[in-house]
């Protein structure tokens, strides 16, 4: 098995709404926002090469938007999902599976493109199945008010079209010890309904895809929720769970948002579960 961090492109959100009710002077410290309180945020995927198997996790934004709406997000860097793959050697034709965390426009916009003619949509991944699971499923293509703006029907509804549509079959409790692609995932539902974080056993070592459960180093803390999550009081306890395991196992936390911070591990201390260390991606997937 061999493992590669996908850079698919950096932007910006409010700080504001990235920590909830936790203060600027304090989440300004770990996180520095600009002049319009906007703090860098990356959309950092993993690709991992298993056998026959080119698996991907999330897609990022996209670039099927418009104008307007990547507007909203100040796109930065000179990262993209093509030239990422190409450095590592590959092709999006070359991925045989998309495993999406959640259906959030950040994390699945990547999954759909424009046909050739701009006449309609397609899947990015022509030879890929995409995963998704039953219950998001139905949480992301029937939304909520709350959320309707970050489910976005052309960025989910052509793979269920093409066919290419599958779902893992999730467990009785919040873990499945192995998924039908290979790893291990844990289930929360405190951001969004069924959100799905891998666990992959790497070497000698388990690599945890964080998601949006932990959206950067900054967020460690239990009460520092994002203002985006659905069920706050329900995210605390799961965060909580998982960074206990995470100081506990020595898990490797690779952050997908965290434009500052690529791979880190944490400890418990007196004052909770706190950054051990930092590694680049470099450090520890190569």
């Amino acid at each position: 098995m061999k493992l590669y961090p996908i850079e698919t492109g950096n932007f910006k959100l409010d700080g504001g709404a990235m920590f909830g009710v936790v203060p600027k002077t304090i989440w300004n410290k770990t996180n520095p926002a600009d002049e319009n309180n906007l703090i860098d945020i990356a959309a950092r995927c993993l690709l991992i090469e298993d056998g026959n198997k080119l698996i991907l996790i999330d897609t990022g934004m996209g670039n099927k938007q418009s104008e307007k709406f990547f507007g909203y997000y100040l796109l930065w860097g000179s990262h993209s999902m093509d030239k990422s793959l190409a450095k590592y050697g590959f092709h999006r034709d070359d991925v045989t599976d998309v495993f999406m965390t959640h259906l959030h426009f950040d994390h699945c916009g990547g999954s759909v493109q424009w046909n050739k003619d701009k006449t309609g949509y397609e899947p990015a991944f022509k030879n890929a199945k995409f995963w998704s699971n039953e219950n998001h499923w139905e949480w992301a293509t029937k939304p909520n008010v709350r959320e309707k703006a970050s489910f976005l029907s052309e960025n989910i509804l052509p793979m269920q079209k093409s066919g290419q549509l599958h779902f893992i079959n999730r467990p009785e409790g919040d873990y499945l010890a192995q998924s039908e692609l290979g790893f291990g995932i844990f289930f929360a539902d405190g951001h969004t309904e069924k959100q799905m974080l891998p666990q992959i056993q790497y070497k000698d070592k388990t690599i945890v895809f964080c998601a949006d459960l932990l959206a950067t180093a900054g967020h460690i803390p239990v009460p520092y929720v994002m203002g985006y999550d659905t069920r706050p009081l329900l995210t605390m306890p799961e965060k909580e769970k998982f960074l206990n395991a995470a100081a506990e196992n020595n898990h490797y936390l690779f952050l997908e948002h965290d434009a500052h911070n690529e791979i880190i591990t944490v400890q418990k201390t007196e004052k909770g579960v706190r950054m051990k260390e930092r590694f680049t991606c470099d450090e520890i997937l190569t």
